[in-house]
């Protein structure tokens, strides 16, 4: 019995010897696995129960993460609504993107391709965005058309800081970059003091008898044909003195062979203006570029044998009586050069490139609008018939044919309301363009920077609350005082940028229509009123033919 005792307790301490060793490696994996996988299920259970947690505190709307995240947006929607209600809205119309700018612009492209003309596509858009304003994308360049004379006032009345003159790309390739139309503000200020001369009072008396005797010669020789079945078309025929006249003034000694090249160079300048800027051979714009270098040529042999002759000082001893624009020009250069003149120096890149816009300016323009009153006037029998008996009395007594002067011009009211209401029916400038310098306000709109605002002159004009029947021609809506806002007759522009030529064109228009009423009466040969396709300014395609009957 004690040997039996004594054998359990040996097994008993071998046991307990043997629990004391390593153990074996199967059974340390074993137990690393079974924690790993109790640890990983307390995971998995503690991820359900915080989703499930989440789950049911996000539908009580009391989860804090999600409250957090709620305030962190709410407060950004607030600010961005804040700033919202801090800024005006931006103008109606389509955005800015290249494929917006490439459909608007291929749309006013082909407006200006039919005979609608390229207003036509600022007005459908006036008529859906409603007035005073709408924004559209032309030529990669976000473009505003605004219609209100507040919005014209803060434009055009001064030189306001955060905008500058900016016609699109075309225009100011084709002039060049040192035209007045183009400049900046005070290059714009030193040209407009070099060019002022130009429009003194002599000068413009001496212009209104040269151009009464271009126009006395027209109507001699449409007297000459008026009993042939053939009609005058009177485009070309204003586009004829109105240039020769301008020539005259401004490059007088231009040989006649250069004088008609020039003429057909200038009118494809001014096809170019608004065509589609493809530098391609066979394009307009290309042909636009060719024909401005070929003026360009014609103007630097000008200068060249003029400096080369000397008749620079020869004609400067003279006073200026015989000095034609472009002699006064080069004078004053020279004088510059000299030192004897403080104003900045006048290169000849200046010189040449307003001389073509002061010929497009005064020739194109001027010669659209005769058309066009003409035209009006054709429509209007019964105030035509009136105007006469008026012009006839005015007429100079001595003789029909006697020169007119400044001072009969400035007694024909009735003839001047005719003027001043065909020009604001033909609106030659549709639209005065000003780009913004810096982000701003305009018609209670918001602008950024970089964005064209363009005047709309023509909307202006046609704005029933403005001017009564405004579809119909009607001179005697200029009687008495002028009860119309200021700004709200924009044909000569405003303010500091104010057409330099207008006295003149005013005077060529009165010489034509006193001439034309008191030698003829006409009618309209063709009643078509399409307008001319890819025209810088809007006029009839058909030059306005006209059927004359001597008084």
């Amino acid at each position: 019995m004690d040997g039996g005792m004594r054998h359990h307790q040996l097994e008993a301490a071998a046991c307990q010897s043997q629990s004391l060793l390593p153990p074996p490696a199967g059974a340390s994996s074993c137990g690393i696995s079974l924690v790993a996988a109790v640890c990983l299920f307390l995971l998995a259970a503690s991820s359900a129960i915080y989703c499930f947690c989440v789950v049911i505190i996000s539908s009580n709307n009391e989860s804090l993460l999600l409250k957090l995240k709620g305030r962190i947006s709410k407060e950004k929607k607030n600010r961005r609504h804040q700033d919202d209600n801090a800024r005006p809205p931006e103008p109606p119309g389509r955005g800015s993107g290249w494929w917006w700018s490439v459909v608007e612009t291929l749309a006013f492209v082909a407006a200006n391709g039919s005979g609608r003309g390229f207003y036509s596509f600022v007005h459908a858009r006036h008529r859906r965005h409603g007035p005073p304003c709408f924004r559209t994308a032309l030529f990669g360049a976000t473009h505003v058309f605004v219609s209100s004379p507040d919005a014209a006032r803060s434009l055009l009345a001064a030189e306001p800081a955060g905008f500058s003159k900016r016609y699109v790309r075309t225009v100011a390739d084709l002039l060049g970059e040192h035209s007045l139309l183009c400049a900046s503000h005070a290059v714009h200020r030193s040209l407009r003091r070099a060019v002022a001369p130009l429009f003194n009072a002599r000068a413009t008396a001496s212009f209104a008898a040269a151009f009464d005797a271009l126009t006395l010669r027209l109507m001699r020789d449409w007297a000459s044909t008026s009993g042939r079945a053939a009609a005058a078309v009177v485009l070309d025929a204003a586009l004829s003195v109105t240039f020769e006249a301008i020539c005259d003034m401004l490059v007088a000694t231009l040989p006649r062979d250069a004088k008609k090249q020039l003429l057909g160079d200038v009118l494809a300048v001014t096809r170019a203006m608004l065509a589609f800027p493809l530098r391609l051979p066979g394009t307009r714009f290309h042909a636009g570029l060719q024909a401005r270098k070929r003026i360009m040529e014609v103007l630097r042999r000008e200068i060249a044998s003029r400096r080369r002759d000397g008749s620079l000082r020869q004609r400067g001893d003279h006073g200026g009586d015989d000095m034609d624009f472009l002699q006064s020009l080069l004078l004053r250069s020279q004088q510059q050069q000299a030192g004897t003149d403080d104003e900045a120096l006048l290169t000849d890149e200046q010189i040449l490139d307003n001389i073509l816009t002061l010929i497009i300016a005064g020739q194109v323009t001027t010669a659209t609008a005769v058309t066009w009153m003409v035209k009006y006037l054709a429509d209007s029998r019964d105030f035509q018939e009136t105007l006469r008996s008026v012009q006839l009395e005015l007429a100079p007594k001595q003789h029909q044919d006697s020169p007119l002067t400044l001072q009969h011009l400035s007694s024909m009211e009735l003839a001047y309301k005719t003027v001043k209401e065909s020009l604001r029916m033909a609106s030659i400038v549709s639209w005065f363009p000003r780009v913004a310098l810096e982000d701003c306000q305009v018609a209670g709109f918001q602008i950024s920077k970089g964005w064209i605002v363009n005047v709309d002159a023509r909307s202006l004009h046609y704005d029933p609350t403005i001017y009564d029947n405004p579809t119909m021609f009607d001179p005697s809506r200029f009687n008495g005082e002028d009860t119309k806002p200021p700004y709200s007759f924009l044909v000569f522009g405003a303010g500091g940028r104010t057409c330099l030529g207008m006295n003149l064109a005013k005077i060529m228009m009165l010489i034509f229509l006193h001439r034309l009423v008191t030698t003829f009466r006409w009618e309209m040969a063709d009643k078509d009123t399409s307008l001319e396709k890819w025209a810088m300014f809007p006029r009839l395609k058909n030059g306005c033919p006209i059927h004359l009957t001597p008084i």
